[in-house]
């Protein structure tokens, strides 16, 4: 196939996003500062170049065939990453610009998020645009620069810095917990345990780590965030098996409880990952040593 055909001119999709986007030749000629005849002749061009009507036109109104549903999606976001990027090239000579940082959501909320001001006070003119994202983070699908995540260190393709390692304990409520009476491993077995639902074979793991066999568990109901699972165990719902530092909050105030002591778990721990081709991108840089900063000064 000729190379063109894939490779439209970026009147001619900047023409049809708009004219999707607005229903209408005409608007979108004033979005783009041109005839509606421009938009109209930049539009059929396109529809002539790929083969197949992205418009059904009906007088003077025009409605996306499902093919151009479909297109008008995937161009769109195209283009938004298009222009993404030249914002960040512009950003880039003033030591400026930004980047998409995914993490999991109880540690932005509970560890990262009351840092950040911390950040922007030193970084002014670098934004950091945070996701959740629970489980693998695929880089190329989600447009995101860099991650957060929670693992055993063997991360493919990516250059990854290790932040801590996850210290997991078991956790109870405090005073409307109904597991009171719990003063050695053996005793979770009488308990419900709560789970997330990313990593169901948690408890069973940590049985294990623990020298105990993983039977006789009443796993009980599973919750997709750390956050929702930590308002469960303190309300007595159940037992929670919670990394330390995400809970210090709710230990101080008696919210939550450590029944007794266990033996951490080795071998998981919280990493940044970022792919190799942004490793030396200045927001990313600028970043990525402030976070490791924050690590020499964390209590």
């Amino acid at each position: 196939m000729n190379p063109r055909t894939l490779n439209p001119s970026m009147s001619s999709l900047l023409a049809f996003e708009a004219s999707a986007r607005h229903g209408s030749f005409t608007r979108a000629a004033e979005e783009l500062s041109l005839s509606q005849s421009a938009v109209s002749r930049q539009v059929q061009s396109l529809e002539e170049l790929i083969g197949v009507p992205l418009f059904d036109r009906i007088g003077r109104h025009i409605t996306l065939t499902e093919v151009g549903k479909i297109y008008s999606v995937e161009i769109a976001g195209g283009l938004a990453r298009i222009r993404d990027a030249t914002v960040q090239a512009f950003a880039y000579r003033s030591g400026g610009g930004s980047l998409h940082l995914g993490v999991l959501p109880a540690f932005g909320t509970k560890w990262l998020l009351p840092r950040m001001s911390d950040f922007y006070a030193k970084h002014p003119e670098v934004l950091i645009h945070i996701h959740s994202r629970v489980g693998t983070v695929e880089f190329a699908s989600t447009g995101l620069d860099a991650a957060i995540s929670v693992g055993d260190g063997l991360w493919h393709d990516v250059v990854s810095y290790k932040l801590f390692d996850e210290e997991l304990v078991p956790v109870t409520g405090g005073a409307k917990s109904s597991s009171k009476n719990l003063e050695e491993l053996d005793d979770l077995r009488s308990v419900q345990l709560l789970q997330v639902a990313a990593r169901p074979n948690l408890w069973i793991e940590w049985f294990k780590t623990q020298g105990k066999k993983p039977d006789k568990l009443k796993l009980g109901p599973q919750f997709e965030l750390t956050t929702h699972l930590i308002q469960a165990v303190s309300a007595g719902i159940g037992v929670g098996l919670m990394p330390r530092f995400l809970i210090r909050d709710e230990l101080a105030s008696g919210t939550l409880r450590i029944p007794f002591e266990s033996t951490p778990p080795t071998g998981t721990g919280y990493y940044l990952l970022i792919p190799p081709h942004k490793i030396n991108h200045k927001p990313m840089v600028a970043f990525r040593d402030w976070l490791l900063g924050q690590l020499e000064t964390s209590d």
